[in-house]
Protein backbone atom coordinates (compact mmCIF):
# COMPACT_ATOMS: atom_id res chain seq x y z
CA UNK A 1 0.00 0.00 0.00
CA UNK A 2 2.78 2.57 0.84
CA UNK A 3 5.02 2.64 -1.95
CA UNK A 4 7.49 5.49 -3.55
CA UNK A 5 9.26 6.16 -6.28
CA UNK A 6 12.36 5.03 -6.89
CA UNK A 7 15.29 6.90 -8.92
CA UNK A 8 14.88 6.63 -12.83
CA UNK A 9 11.57 4.69 -12.37
CA UNK A 10 9.46 4.28 -15.72
CA UNK A 11 6.15 2.92 -15.47
CA UNK A 12 3.18 3.17 -12.59
CA UNK A 13 3.46 2.68 -8.39
CA UNK A 14 1.55 -0.10 -7.30
CA UNK A 15 -1.75 0.70 -7.71
CA UNK A 16 -3.96 1.49 -4.05
CA UNK A 17 -7.28 1.39 -5.38
CA UNK A 18 -9.08 -0.34 -8.50
CA UNK A 19 -9.87 3.09 -10.19
CA UNK A 20 -6.18 3.16 -10.24
CA UNK A 21 -5.92 -0.36 -11.42
CA UNK A 22 -8.32 0.55 -14.32
CA UNK A 23 -6.22 3.66 -15.14
CA UNK A 24 -3.06 1.40 -15.66
CA UNK A 25 -5.16 -1.26 -17.80
CA UNK A 26 -6.17 1.70 -19.90
CA UNK A 27 -2.86 3.15 -20.19
CA UNK A 28 -1.58 -0.36 -21.31
CA UNK A 29 -4.23 -1.15 -23.81
CA UNK A 30 -3.89 2.57 -25.61
CA UNK A 31 -0.05 2.06 -25.48
CA UNK A 32 -0.79 -1.29 -27.23
CA UNK A 33 -2.83 0.27 -29.92
CA UNK A 34 0.04 3.25 -30.30
CA UNK A 35 2.89 1.19 -30.77
CA UNK A 36 0.77 -0.69 -33.19
CA UNK A 37 -0.74 2.10 -35.06
CA UNK A 38 2.84 3.78 -35.02
CA UNK A 39 4.78 0.29 -36.85
CA UNK A 40 1.23 0.17 -39.16
CA UNK A 41 2.31 4.12 -40.30
CA UNK A 42 6.48 3.13 -40.56
CA UNK A 43 5.81 0.44 -42.96
CA UNK A 44 3.17 2.26 -44.92
CA UNK A 45 5.26 5.36 -45.02
CA UNK A 46 8.88 2.88 -45.93
CA UNK A 47 6.73 0.85 -48.66
CA UNK A 48 5.26 4.44 -50.35
CA UNK A 49 9.09 5.95 -50.14
CA UNK A 50 10.26 2.06 -52.00
CA UNK A 51 7.29 1.89 -54.89
CA UNK A 52 7.63 5.67 -55.70
CA UNK A 53 11.32 6.43 -56.00
CA UNK A 54 10.81 4.54 -59.69
CA UNK A 55 8.38 7.04 -61.72
CA UNK A 56 7.81 3.57 -63.61
CA UNK A 57 6.42 1.61 -60.32
CA UNK A 58 4.16 3.95 -59.58
CA UNK A 59 0.54 3.16 -60.16
CA UNK A 60 -2.80 5.59 -60.84
CA UNK A 61 -5.01 3.33 -58.52
CA UNK A 62 -3.47 5.19 -55.62
CA UNK A 63 -4.96 8.84 -56.44
CA UNK A 64 -8.73 9.31 -57.12
CA UNK A 65 -9.24 5.72 -55.15
CA UNK A 66 -12.83 6.49 -53.47
CA UNK A 67 -12.37 3.93 -51.78
CA UNK A 68 -9.27 4.36 -50.24
CA UNK A 69 -10.23 7.52 -49.20
CA UNK A 70 -13.14 5.98 -47.63
CA UNK A 71 -11.42 4.11 -45.43
CA UNK A 72 -8.57 6.45 -44.71
CA UNK A 73 -11.66 8.33 -43.11
CA UNK A 74 -13.53 5.67 -40.72
CA UNK A 75 -10.51 3.74 -40.03
CA UNK A 76 -9.29 6.32 -37.78
CA UNK A 77 -13.08 6.99 -36.55
CA UNK A 78 -13.19 3.42 -35.33
CA UNK A 79 -10.07 3.92 -33.47
CA UNK A 80 -11.02 7.05 -31.97
CA UNK A 81 -14.23 4.82 -30.83
CA UNK A 82 -12.12 1.65 -29.74
CA UNK A 83 -10.10 4.10 -27.58
CA UNK A 84 -13.27 6.87 -26.47
CA UNK A 85 -15.48 3.70 -24.87
CA UNK A 86 -12.90 2.13 -22.20
CA UNK A 87 -12.07 6.16 -21.41
CA UNK A 88 -15.38 7.23 -20.83
CA UNK A 89 -16.39 3.72 -18.82
CA UNK A 90 -13.28 4.37 -16.45
CA UNK A 91 -14.24 8.32 -16.80
CA UNK A 92 -17.44 6.97 -14.83
CA UNK A 93 -16.21 4.68 -12.25
CA UNK A 94 -13.86 7.58 -11.08
CA UNK A 95 -17.27 9.99 -10.85
CA UNK A 96 -18.89 6.89 -8.74
CA UNK A 97 -19.51 8.71 -5.02
CA UNK A 98 -19.25 6.71 -2.23
CA UNK A 99 -20.71 7.70 1.61
CA UNK A 100 -17.69 8.86 3.04
CA UNK A 101 -17.28 7.95 7.21
CA UNK A 102 -15.93 11.43 7.63
CA UNK A 103 -15.83 14.74 6.19
CA UNK A 104 -13.28 17.16 6.44
CA UNK A 105 -13.90 20.85 5.99
CA UNK A 106 -11.29 23.64 5.76
CA UNK A 107 -11.77 27.30 5.49
CA UNK A 108 -8.55 29.80 4.16
CA UNK A 109 -8.40 33.50 4.47
CA UNK A 110 -5.79 35.14 1.94
CA UNK A 111 -5.21 38.01 2.98
CA UNK A 112 -5.78 37.92 7.25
Amino acid sequence: FLDASSRWQLLFQDPATPVMEGIIEFHHDVMFLLVFIVFFVLYMLSAAVVQFTDPASARDTFSHNTLLEVVWTVLPSLVLLVVAFPSFALLYSIDELVNPAATLKSVGHQWY
